[in-house]
């Protein structure tokens, strides 16, 4: 098994009175695609803070190839990369100059540098825009030219954190072809933050993060896995009361999230025309399907995988 490069135990983090973590614990290992999924105001950014030196936290500790976050913050920074949520590009300088200015950061100098530089842009395919200001690319090349950053000096382990926000559809298929194209031939471990369930199924593991806490740990597989068989979802005039009805008559669990009612079956399929038949006219629609990673949230925490906070409540 690869070695774990980032170990988290006992993390805890105060803004106040408000926890944002929790007693956080896990681990990453060499070259995984590692994803934290949560709605906003879960810990994931502030998660994220912490490992980038960014945060002390309020106890426990979190260490990255073996270095202290707090105890040797240089080191740390020395072996990571990070790609932020907001842009952090010069918008006035081209992608080259935007790069080189960050190697000297690293102490990348000369050679070693134009070298640098010079693979990260063809590895993403931003090449022929690397002299053109930044201002006049596109959204999709400027994230490009964000992950080139990250890559740039290195790093065996790169934080993304809410990378492909504001790209449109083609855009964060490109981008995410672009991860993991750097993603095997770097060798990095990769630690995403997101809300976006597809972006999370990419993941080799997952840690499901709710109001500061880890909820699920595990492969998206692994996680779906808990629901046994099928979820049905019935849209009805008046959902309390079919949920009722339903435990009443098939002596099943029926839950009624955001106004639809929820049913965990092992034979969804063959409960489906049963259900259709026994409430006629009562029900507008009815689904059925596999469990999801928004289903496993649901399952652990009772609650549908909605924003319980303001977008950026878990910043400080």
């Amino acid at each position: 098994m690869p070695r774990p490069v980032v170990e988290v135990s006992g993390l805890t983090h105060r803004y106040g009175d408000r926890e944002a973590l929790s007693d956080v614990s896990l681990e990453v290992r060499e070259g995984e695609l590692f994803g934290l999924l949560g709605p906003n105001g879960g810990g994931k950014t502030t998660l994220l803070h912490v490992l980038s030196t960014l945060v002390r936290p309020t106890s426990g500790t979190a260490r990255v190839e073996g270095h202290d976050t707090v105890k040797r913050p240089a080191a740390v920074r020395e072996r990571i990369g990070v790609v932020f949520q907001h842009p952090a590009l010069d918008v006035h300088l081209t992608p080259r100059e935007n790069l080189r200015h960050h190697g000297h950061l690293y102490g990348m100098r000369g050679p070693r540098l134009a070298e640098a530089i010079a693979g990260a842009l063809a590895d993403l395919g931003a090449a022929e825009r690397a002299d053109d200001r930044v201002k006049t690319l596109s959204g999709g090349i400027r994230r490009r030219v964000e992950l080139a950053k990250g890559f740039l000096h290195g790093p065996s382990v790169v934080l993304l954190d809410e990378p492909t926000v504001g790209l449109d559809p083609r855009g964060r298929r490109e981008f995410w072809d672009r991860i993991e194209a750097l993603r095997r031939a770097r060798g990095a471990a990769v630690i995403l933050a997101t809300h976006l369930m597809d972006e999370a199924e990419r993941c080799d593991r997952i840690a499901i993060l709710d109001r500061g806490r880890v909820v699920a740990l595990g492969s998206p597989d692994e996680l779906r896995s808990e629901i046994r068989g099928d979820v049905i979802a019935l849209e009805a005039d008046d959902p309390d009361a079919i949920a009722s009805a339903v435990a009443e008559r098939f002596g099943i669990r029926a839950d009624v999230v955001d106004g639809t009612v929820r049913i965990e079956r092992a034979d969804g399929a063959a409960l489906v025309p049963r259900l259709a038949e026994a409430f006629p006219g009562s029900i507008r629609s009815i689904t059925v399907g596999k469990p999801t990673l928004e289903d496993v949230f649901l399952h652990r925490t009772g609650r549908p995988f909605l924003d319980p906070a303001p977008a950026g409540e878990d910043l400080p």
